[in-house]
């Protein structure tokens, strides 16, 4: 067992969950929320979380042939046999792997179908904010940050377990739903439109209402309103093997105000909440004297807004330099870039550098609210270049709205102005410049929830397009599958009559579905159709403005006015301001949570 696991006994458990991560263990243990959550449950009197993760095809095969059940790695106890089961909806295309891990762990499918054996299934994580698609196989959702509301679901299951269970699954899910930001799907009733109504089409959905008077109109999801407040995993299980995080993960700021319009993350994760230096100074402490590992990431969604960042790193590289623990970033952003950090950061291990312009003209930047120049992308790298850096990423997307064949053709030239700042500081060439390039994929909760995105046919040769403009010495061009990203467009913004479509695929051999080479774009095209559904329906249609979307019953605080505010301004390429720095946006988010956003610049390290 792994240093850092935690194993309880049978006598000190009185309820028990498996945290389920549906894709590999190299992934899934390279994932925050776990670690947070299997800390925080374990520290509750008689609750034991363990894990358990999809095992790859081969494994699957021979656990199959050999009639073995899903278990936990704890205790190697069958799924089917805990209290809980806990899904983390991280990606679309893991959905697939929620069923097979279902099914392997002996759990039945259908939610309606399972009986007082069956451990109840729950789900959580930032696809949660669209979780229709998954609303036959989950008993219930945990909607926004789970750290307080998890125990609370534990404490209430304990208490009702000690009562003898009176009134069976139905009146768990009835006291639980009363537990603010949970979802109790089958408590929910979704008509759609029979006919075209005031231009909206058949098929779309009409309302979503509620079928037991003790479940919320709207779930609001639930957020820590100081992160100082709660406990931190300072003791992680450390793996014995390689995974693809391998490094103590310090968790800075939760929260995003930058305003991307393409960023779900950024919306649906409101207000910014800052840890303050000090807390993250002791915890930084502790995770290097508790783990040994050499390197630590400072995580949030934008690292480098973070309001005490200078400070702090260089606080931490000279607490740790003796030691040979380095620090990192994930990504600099170009309009507060500073050699200075950079230096620092990489003083232990230097690599490339990673810039995320989004789009290749200002156009463009200006209409998903980048709030980024091609001069700010200049001086960055210019400044890099003086310092003896010769690599750089940067990352793109394709088919944003509004885009052109000049706004794509943009990107080039930007790859190409990058190479020719390298020689204009040093005088030679020889800069490596790394454009890689995904495909924007409309998501709930954003101003583009209510774009059309671009057809297959149409990614594909905007990829091409770009493929032949980026036909350039040192100058590498990495994109990403567009097939996956239809699909992953289709349950993004689907509804409950895509679980069909979801369990036929599966029962088709749909699984591991991030996975390119066992991604079939045919067999869900198919399954789709075979539910009696359209993709385009969900992925390529304009949706009209008074809409109603499968999602709104499922609330992260940002109105919907402020979100088709931001779609209209998107159209004229005017920018909306970062809150933290201006007055407010109007966006919602604080008022509806009672919450506020808290910068700790003023604080004194």
């Amino acid at each position: 067992m792994e240093f850092g696991s935690i194993i309880k006994t049978a006598e000190e458990t009185k309820v028990s969950i498996a945290l389920a991560f549906p894709d590999v263990y190299e992934v899934g243990m390279s994932y925050l929320g776990f670690k947070i959550l299997y800390h925080i449950l374990n520290a509750q009197p008689g609750v034991a979380a363990e894990r358990t993760y999809a095992p790859w095809v081969d494994m699957e095969a021979k656990m199959r042939e050999n009639s073995l059940p899903l278990t936990s790695l704890e205790t190697m106890k069958a799924l089917n046999k805990f209290d809980f089961v806990g899904f983390t909806l991280q990606y679309e295309l893991s959905y697939s792997n929620i069923l097979n891990m279902l099914d392997l762990g002996g759990i039945t499918m259908l939610a309606t179908e399972r009986t007082e054996d069956d451990p109840l299934v729950i789900a959580g994580g930032p696809c949660v904010f669209n979780p229709e698609p998954l609303a036959d196989f989950i008993d219930f959702f945990i909607v926004g940050e789970g750290e307080e509301v998890m125990v609370e679901v534990m404490d209430l299951y304990k208490k009702w377990k000690n009562e003898g269970k009176p009134g069976g699954r139905k009146e768990f899910l009835e006291r639980v739903v009363q537990i603010p930001g949970i979802y109790v799907p089958s408590f929910y009733k979704v008509d759609y439109l029979e006919k075209e109504t005031q231009g909206i089409p058949a098929g779309c959905v009409k309302s979503v209402t509620t079928v037991n008077s003790l479940a919320p109109t709207a779930v609001q999801k639930r957020i820590i309103n100081d992160l100082n407040t709660i406990d931190y995993p300072t003791k992680p299980i450390v793996p014995y093997g390689e995974i693809v995080h391998d490094r103590i993960m310090l968790e800075i700021f939760r929260g995003c105000s930058r305003g991307c319009r393409f960023c779900h993350a950024g919306m649906v994760y409101r207000p910014v909440r800052e840890r303050k230096p000090e807390v993250l100074k002791k915890l930084a402490r502790q995770l290097v004297d508790n783990t040994g590992y050499n390197e630590m990431s400072l995580v949030s969604l934008s690292t480098a807004d973070y309001s005490c960042l200078e400070p702090l790193i260089h606080d931490l590289i000279n607490e740790f330099k003796e030691e040979k623990v380095s620090v990192s970033l994930p990504s600099l952003r170009i309009d507060s870039f500073s050699v200075g950090l950079a230096k620092e950061v990489q003083a232990v291990r230097k690599s490339g550098l990673t810039f995320a312009p989004e789009a290749g003209s200002q156009h463009m930047r200006d209409v998903i609210n980048k709030g980024v120049t091609k001069e700010d992308l200049m001086n960055a790298v210019g400044a890099a270049f003086e310092n003896g850096w010769s690599q750089v990423k940067l990352y793109f997307m394709l088919g944003l709205p509004g885009e052109t064949d000049e706004d794509i053709l943009a990107i080039a030239e930007l790859a190409k102005a990058v190479q020719g700042k390298y020689k204009e500081v040093t005088g030679k060439g020889g800069a490596k410049v790394t454009v890689s390039v995904a495909s924007f994929v409309p998501k709930p909760y954003t101003p583009f929830q209510w774009v059309g995105q671009n057809r297959l046919e149409e990614i594909n040769r905007k990829q091409m397009l770009l493929k032949d403009a980026l036909k350039i010495k040192n100058i590498t061009y990495q994109y990403h599958d567009s097939i996956t990203s239809v699909i992953e467009g289709v349950f993004a913004r689907g509804d409950r009559r895509l679980g069909k479509a979801l369990y036929l695929a599966w029962q088709r051999g749909a699984k591991f579905d991030g996975w390119s080479e066992h991604f079939s774009y045919d067999r869900w095209v198919q399954a789709i159709s075979d539910a009696g559904l359209d993709k385009d329906f969900y992925a390529t249609r304009e949706r009209a403005e008074a809409e109603v979307f499968p999602w709104e019953h499922i609330q992260p605080g940002v109105s919907r006015q402020f979100l088709w505010n931001e779609y209209e301004k998107s159209k004229t390429g005017t920018l909306t301001d970062d809150c933290r720095h201006g007055d407010c946006t109007g966006c919602g988010v604080c008022p509806a949570l009672d919450a506020k956003i808290i910068d700790w610049k003023s604080s004194v390290l």
